[in-house]
């Protein structure tokens, strides 16, 4: 048994975890319940007990960091809620949503309202996230409202000073950004005055300490956080695809990253093509050679679905793989597309986890 198949014994009794969620060298966050005065609800844990010593300090700064800006966003509704806080735990409400890359609320623009109130919100009360370039740091709820999740970088300010107004500015511009993704159209001239225009300590940054960053966590560390996806689905992924794609009854493979208790992230790979044998696949890629391990899942279908441009709907893929099938029809258009994803659904192979944010 592994220190993560145990519950932290500050939280003894009270926390029941059931599946992680991610894993560095700063924390573990695993999904599970919680026990509180009204009852057991759906709960997130980040636990730093079993991270190096060498990254320990600096994980607990994060861990309490991240403690004081859910106090504070939680409370008026911006973000999960603050349930518990230990010396190397920290226990957080779980909000239903699905993250901005899965989402993808294309010509949204009161999802891209709601975010911009949700910022107001949190810095009226003086604090900044400092992390939202990350499209998984926001959540569109079941109601298509925006939400905020991880607060590790977040900063609480006693004063709206200049180092306030910086970075409240620069929680607006990558804000914009995600807008000027999904919903282009409805950019305003002052919002786009504000994208061409990052604030000097980012543009010093950009020049000098994110390099250096890049540098120390990819390279020392190789530790990638590419929409949360970790670095299997970053280095072994584009591997493994390419191999699959090599063989001769495949016309079409994608993989797709989902958060697995043994790795921490697990590889899901759906194969297009007919009369395929995915133990077969499973060899095929062994005799690849290289020391890339083969997928945790691997899932035969005879189409994969796509848009109305031909690419592949990964958004789809994505929540079959996590087991979050309840999320999916409102993502769906025509009939035929759900016929498709309806074929997928019942093939899939991850039935255990249940996994969401």
């Amino acid at each position: 048994m592994t220190d993560l198949d145990t519950t932290p014994t500050e939280l003894t009794g009270r926390f029941r975890g059931r599946l992680v969620l991610k894993r560095d060298v700063f924390s573990t966050v695993e999904r599970g319940t919680f026990v509180t005065p009204n009852g057991e609800i759906e709960a997130v844990l980040r636990r730093i007990d079993v991270v190096p010593w060498w990254s320990y300090r600096m994980a607990r700064h994060f861990l309490k960091r991240e403690a004081r800006g859910l106090a504070i966003a939680g409370s008026i509704g911006i973000a999960p809620p603050l349930l518990y806080l230990g010396r190397e735990v920290l226990v957080r409400g779980w909000i239903e949503g699905l993250p901005l890359q899965l989402a993808r609320p294309e010509g949204d623009l009161n999802f891209f309202r709601s975010a911009r109130r949700a910022l107001r919100a949190i810095h009226r009360e003086g604090l900044t996230h400092n992390d939202l370039a990350k499209e998984q740091n926001w959540l569109r709820t079941p109601t298509g409202y925006a939400s905020l999740t991880d607060f590790q970088l977040a900063t609480r300010f006693t004063r709206r000073g200049p180092f306030f107004r910086m970075a409240a500015y620069e929680d607006l511009r990558h804000m914009l950004k995600h807008k000027r993704r999904y919903a282009s159209s409805f950019l305003t001239a002052t919002e786009k005055r504000i994208l061409s225009r990052k604030t000097l300590p980012t543009r010093i940054w950009m020049a000098t300490g994110k390099k250096v960053y890049y540098w120390i966590t990819r390279g020392l560390l190789n530790f990638t956080d590419r929409e949360g996806s970790g670095p299997r689905f970053v280095n072994d992924a584009p591997l493994l695809t390419a191999r699959l794609k090599q063989h001769d009854g495949v016309r079409d493979a994608v993989i797709v990253a989902f958060p697995d208790r043994r790795t921490g992230t697990g590889l899901y790979a759906f194969v297009e093509g007919e009369r395929l044998i995915e133990g077969d696949l499973v060899r095929f890629l062994a005799e690849g050679g290289g020391s890339v391990v083969a997928p945790e899942r691997l899932q035969v279908v005879e189409r994969l679905p796509r848009n109305g441009g031909g690419e592949i709907r990964t958004d789809i893929l994505q929540l079959v793989a996590m087991n979050q099938i309840d999320l999916i029809d409102s993502l769906l258009g025509s009939e035929s597309e759900k016929e498709v994803v309806a074929r997928i659904v019942a093939g899939r192979q991850n039935l255990r986890d249940r996994f969401a944010f």
